[in-house]
Order: C-alpha cells, then structure tokens, then sequence
C-alpha cells in the first residue's frame, strides 16, 4: 500500500526497534512518521537509519507521553507489580518503566525538579538516583529556566501506609476503583450495551462534578439530574406548535447526551448499591474505621471476633479486618493474631490467604514503616490524635474517618524548614539547600513507588483547593485498590529487602535502557525533526495539559 502513509506511536524499547527494522525491510507503506513516546536512544535512531534502506522514514520524533493522565492531579505508569524491586532477584525492566516513565513526566511538565525520597526505601533511593542522574546527562533537554523555589520530585513508598488501600471506599471514584475496577478510566459494567464505559472528568459534567462527591451526596444529585430531565422528557411531550418543536429539535442532541450520561451513572451507582447491601460493606467499613483511626484493642477484639463469626461476611471482607488489626495492633501484649487466623481458616480462607497476614507484617509491619502510621509511636501524637478524635467524631461521616497518611507527609512538607527532616527525607545532590533556608516547595510531584490510590488523589486535590498557590500532582507506579493490593502483597512471600544495583549501577542500566550511553556526548541525532504532525499534538497535548 504505497499509496499510505504509516504513523506509528510507541514506547523506544528494543523490542519496538527490532520491529521498526523488520518492517523497514519490506516496507508496506510510502511513508513513515515515527512517533516515540520517550527518550530514545542515539544507537536506536542510528540502527533505525540504517535500516531504512528505502528511504521510507520522513520523520523520527520523541513526544514525552509515556504515562497516563488520569486526572488533572493524578498519573500513573500502569506498572502492576514492582516485587521485583527488592529482594535478590532485581527486576531491572521494571525499574527501567518507573525511571523512564518519570524521565517522560517531567520533560513533558517542563520541569528539573530537586528530588527527596524515602530513606528507609531502597527501590525510593534507586529510582531517585536514576532519575537525578539522567537529569544531568540529559542537561540540554532540562534546560528549563529555575524559580526560585524550585520544584519538588517527592519519592514515597506504599510500605509507609498499607491502610489507605486494605479500606473500603465511599468517594464517589474511589469507591467505582474499589467495587467494580478502573482501568484506564474505562469501567466493565456488562448491563451496559456498550459493556464499558468510559469515566474522565474531561468528557463526563457529572462525574467531574462528583469525582469526589462522598456516597450520599452522589446519590442526591444523580437524583437531581433526574428530576431535570424527567421535567425535560415532560416538555417534549406537551409541544403544541412549530416554534416548540424547533426548539426542542435544536436541544435534543443535548438532551440525548444528558439521559446517556445519567442512564451510565444509574447503572454504575446501581451495581455498587448491590455489592454495598450484598456485602454488608456498611457494617465492615465501621468496623475498618474504628481499626483505622481509633486505639482500643479490647472493643478491636470484641468486634473483629463477632465479624469474623458471621457467616454472611465474605472471606475477602474477612481478610480485611484481620490485615487492619495486624496492623495496628502487631505488636500488642495480648494480640489475637493468631486467633483470628485460626478463624479465617475455620471460616473458609484458604492457606494462601491465611498467610498473607504474615506475609503484610514482614513486608509493611511496623519494623518496615519509617512514619507515624497509626499516631502511637509518642505520647504527644497519641495525646494529639485522641484531642483530634474527639473533636471530630460528632461531626464526621463514621465511614470516612480515615485519612491517608499522605496528609501528614504534605503537610509537614508544606512547613519547609520545619517540616520533613532529612534524616527521614535525604535530598540528591551535592547542592542540597541547608534545611534550614529551606523555603516551602510550591510545586510538588508526589510519586508512590508500590502504588497510589484514588483516595490518595482526593486528597491531593483537597490540598491543592485549600492551598492557594500551591500545585501538588500525584502519581504512582499503579492505582491500588483492595484486591490488586494484595495480589501484590501475595507476590512479595519470600522477597527481602536489601537487593538491587548500587547507586552507579543503578543509574547506569536505567540510563542505557532508555539509550544514553554516559561517556557519549548527548547531542540528538540529526533524524529527530522538531515538529509533529497536528493530530499527534493534540492527542499530546491532551494528556499532557491535565497535569499542567
């Protein structure tokens, strides 16, 4: 079909170019625009050169999109599992996607920001030099002008807080990702005629609107959007002239998007409404909540055992509850952890996950844990969190009382000099800012390493309407719910820390996965023209103005 012309868009991995050249031998096409959605490396471009014996390539561009934008405040990688990223066994693919991935998101933000990561993280750390490194080597491509604040690269790990993804949710996107799956903010709802449907506060009024609308109050204004349009499904049949039926033939595409849209969110809200009752998710999540947020190991046990008794819980709910006590209360002189495993097995859980109880200690128990997860390790953020608490409990909704522990990370952030210690929090770069003249950041990229979460994002855009000023985005090697959670955690049975490259090797092999060699100069190659064609720029564009 030389009478085509062929555009392809793809990610720059070794896979990809071997394709390219085998293509470039029998060219199907007339022309090609090569699209990368990353930095591509100079060998790659040159091989790709070479392999264009006819002369069929007129253009090689890199367009840094690869990762995808959720919301305006959220990205992820879509990296499912990064298990391989401690341990012995180093996955050294993976860890080239997370540092890639991030590379992509900053050049596409225009920004070189400073980075702090997580001491007790070492996958944190790796990612972290790696990205430092390629900053440096890359120096023409980060060449963007400095503020005087410059911005913030934040490396967290999820082991800092394995509640926020084991609770249930009751935020309107949030709960969608819990009950039904998001993937790629497509949803599968089988009573659908489609069979999906698509959620993005981009294209969807009434999602955007209540993203992050509480249950409750998702519900009262589905019903609202209802009653507007039974009174529009009402005027349509009272048309008694030609001047009313123009107008109402005029708004009928708007009226037909309207009952669409509506029609979709019934479905989803219906569907959920199942699985609550189903369930019984109302009296679980009080449950997780009081283990969440509440120190009382005596009503802990007594509610936990009379759960875990019932038989119309479901085992996954089961396993929950059980995982949030672990948790809390790993370590306390008359633990029922073992009892409640006991119960789990009795009650019909599988060997597998009975021990994923042990398995969520060794990997995210308290020895684990750098921070405060639970307000008890002082006897001030215990004072503080029972004052806080019983200010607080009259007027909050019992299902959401939990806040991610992201919260207090920010904050302290926010604090500047007096927030996030270095000892907790170490900064990349000989040219570290004292911490004490260290002003508070005004842009900030969170990236969690093991997983974000919608609440977590919520959060974030919280933060960001109550901080004038300040821009915080979110982002995340996955988006975590309960159940892929724990297929994560099922994966980590065997895995210890202390694995992976050194800092040189590490920054090394991200770099030569993404194609810089350290000791060759950078300067592109000729072949990487400077203009895209206008489609590809818009559908850039697109992804890349919600985090802008």
């Amino acid at each position: 079909m030389p009478h085509l012309k062929a555009l392809y868009f793809i990610r720059p991995t070794i896979e990809n170019i071997r394709l390219l050249q085998a293509e470039f031998k029998e060219p199907k096409y007339g022309e090609y625009h090569i699209f990368f959605s990353n930095l591509a490396r100079d060998a790659f471009i040159q091989e790709l050169a070479e392999a264009d014996e006819h002369e069929v390539v007129q253009q090689v561009q890199e367009y840094y999109c690869d990762f995808l934008a959720i919301n305006q405040e959220l990205f992820s990688l879509n990296v499912p599992s990064i298990v391989g990223l401690g341990g012995a066994a180093w996955d050294q693919p993976t860890f080239d996607r997370v540092t890639s991935g991030l590379i992509a998101v900053l050049l596409s933000l225009k920004k070189r920001p400073t980075i702090r990561y997580q001491a007790n993280s070492e996958a944190a750390r790796h990612v972290g030099e790696t990205v430092a490194s390629t900053m440096d080597d890359q120096g023409e491509l980060f060449s963007f002008r400095r503020a005087e604040v410059p911005p913030l690269l934040l490396l967290l790990d999820r082991k800092d807080d394995p509640v926020t993804p084991l609770l249930n949710k009751w935020f309107y996107q949030a709960m969608v990702h819990e009950l039904l799956g998001i993937d790629n903010n497509r949803v599968t709802l089988p009573e659908h005629e489609d069979g999906q449907v698509v959620l993005s506060p981009d294209n969807d009024a009434m999602f955007a609107k209540n993203m992050f609308a509480n249950w409750g109050d998702l519900t009262s204004d589905i019903n609202e959007a209802m009653k507007v349009l039974q009174q529009k499904t009402n005027t349509s049949k009272q048309i008694s002239s030609i001047a009313e039926m123009q107008s109402f033939v005029e708004s009928y595409p708007q009226y037909k998007a309207m009952s669409a849209n509506i029609t979709k969110h019934l479905a989803i809200v219906e569907k959920m409404t199942k699985i609550l009752e189903g369930e019984h998710l109302y009296e679980v999540s009080e449950a997780e909540q009081d283990l969440a947020v509440q120190d009382a190991h005596s009503a802990a046990v007594e509610t936990v055992e009379a759960l875990l008794m019932k038989p119309s819980l479901s085992i996954e709910n089961k396993l929950r509850l059980v995982l949030l006590y672990a948790l809390r209360y790993e370590h306390a002189p008359a633990s029922k952890i073992e009892r409640f495993k006991e119960l789990l097995a009795t009650g019909g859980a599988s060997p597998q996950q009975v021990k994923l109880v042990d398995i969520m200690l060794e990997q995210y128990g308290a020895a684990k844990r750098s921070g405060d997860l639970f307000s008890n390790k002082s006897f001030t953020a215990k004072l503080t969190k029972n004052v806080m608490g019983a200010l607080k409990s009259a007027e909050e909704n019992v299902y959401t009382r939990h806040r991610p522990y992201l919260l207090s990370t920010l904050e302290a952030l926010l604090k500047g000099s007096t927030g996030l210690s270095d000892a907790a929090y170490p900064q990349l770069g000989a040219d570290a800012a004292p911490t004490a003249k260290r002003k508070p950041p005004t842009q900030i990229i969170v990236f969690m390493v093991g997983g974000a979460t919608y609440e977590e994002a919520r959060l974030v855009a919280e933060m960001n309407a109550a901080n004038p000023g300040v821009r915080i985005l979110l982002g995340g090697t996955c988006m975590h719910n309960c159940a892929s959670f724990l297929e994560e955690v099922a994966k980590m049975e065997g895995h210890s820390s202390g694995g992976g490259p050194s800092a040189i090797e590490g920054a090394a092999a991200g770099m030569a996965a993404m194609g810089f060699s350290p000791p060759i100069a950078t300067k592109r190659i000729a072949a990487l023209t400077s203009t895209a064609t206008a489609s590809l720029t818009s559908l850039g564009n697109q992804a890349i103005s919600k985090l802008q």
